[in-house]
């Protein structure tokens, strides 16, 4: 079997608006973990506790992404600096 090789290079990762969409979604899990609360009886009779908790989880995870996408990206605009301060010299 022969190996595939590409026909063309990969294009540029796209950039968008990384920090907000981590929030949102992180505010959106934590959202659901308290509307799922107050039912959490209801979840305990039927065996499906583990939804109230993976949105726990999920909200918890947003804030360790949140960390993180804020420290790329202040790292991306430091390097961004650093480039531009050497392509002036």
């Amino acid at each position: 079997m022969a190996k595939w090789t590409p026909k063309h290079e990969a294009p540029e990762p796209l950039e968008g608006p990384v920090v907000a969409t981590i929030t949102g979604g992180t505010i959106l899990w934590f959202v659901l973990f308290l509307v799922q609360v107050p039912f959490y009886g209801w979840f305990d009779e039927r065996g499906i506790t583990w939804w109230v908790w993976s949105c726990l989880a999920g909200a918890g995870l947003g804030l360790i992404g949140i960390w993180y996408v804020r420290k790329r990206d202040a790292a991306i605009k430091r390097h961004a600096e650093r480039a531009s301060r050497n392509t002036e010299v």
